[in-house]
């Protein structure tokens, strides 16, 4: 049997109840399948979120490249792989799209300043969108995924001081040609972040409740840095698979040797 669409005054009064408020910045990871089908598709998910944000209020996506060969260009490189509401958010009129492989895309007052340059070899340090609505005490809403999406805790990591890294390369313009930028980043298979509902859980620091046919998941962006940074600094392989289990968990120990 079909499931009928949520209309938009429902997802907004879903979302407002999960403590979502207005006049703040909130970060969105989604999988739009498992929250719809509603009203108008994703751009009615999206218009729930910025009725609920208000005038004042900063809605933020992921816009990450789907193409490492290609350099990337915030004018139409797509970001499929970031589900289809994050693809339709960065395309709207009025929303910013930061010039980066790992772009983030913000509508809102403070939209420039999450959107502004950052760098690509410390791609969710604080400088940059995630370390910027981090600072900015954003709020994260996950809906229909779980942690495993969620890019803050890449930020938790590098404030944490994590020394492992994976060697990764993006497609760039230099002197006017693509050539390939290599680095090493914070990375490995994200399996373990869902490790994190049950340490916010623990403090009573994260939210649930039904948006559209999903589940919505609320935290605080400086709750799930300080719950994170607590468990890495005690154990700083938490994240990762014991060894044979991931290859990218695998590149991750020998880059610090264990």
């Amino acid at each position: 049997m079909s499931r009928q669409p949520v209309t938009i005054l429902e997802l907004t009064a879903q979302i407002r109840e999960l403590g979502v408020a207005a006049g703040r910045v909130l970060l969105v990871h989604t999988s739009f399948s498992r929250v719809g089908p509603v009203e108008n598709g994703p751009l009615g998910l999206i218009r729930a979120l910025r009725a609920v944000l208000g005038p004042t209020g900063t809605l933020v996506l992921p816009s990450m490249s789907d193409d490492d060969d290609h350099p990337f260009d915030p004018r139409s490189t797509p970001c499929l792989g970031m589900g289809v509401l994050a693809d339709m958010f960065w395309r709207m009129p009025g929303v910013l799209r930061s010039d980066s492989p790992h772009a983030f895309a913000a509508i809102g007052p403070e939209a420039s300043r999450i959107t502004a340059d950052h760098p690509l070899d410390v791609p969710h340090g604080l400088n940059s969108p995630v370390g910027r609505v981090y600072d900015l005490n954003g709020q994260i809403l996950l809906l229909g995924v779980g942690h495993d999406a969620n890019t803050t805790i890449h930020l938790a990591e590098a404030v944490a001081g994590v020394r492992y890294r994976r060697q990764k390369s993006v497609a760039i313009i230099e002197g006017g040609k693509p050539t390939r930028y290599c680095y090493g980043e914070i990375d490995h298979c994200c399996d373990n972040f869902n490790l994190v509902d049950q340490w916010l859980d623990a403090g009573g620091r994260q939210r649930y409740g039904p948006v559209g046919h999903g589940e919505g998941r609320l935290a605080s962006a400086r709750d799930v840095v300080a719950t994170v940074t607590d468990r890495l600094r005690t154990n700083e392989t938490v994240f990762l698979h014991e060894p044979g289990v991931d290859t990218q968990c695998d590149e991750a120990r020998a880059s610090i040797g264990g």
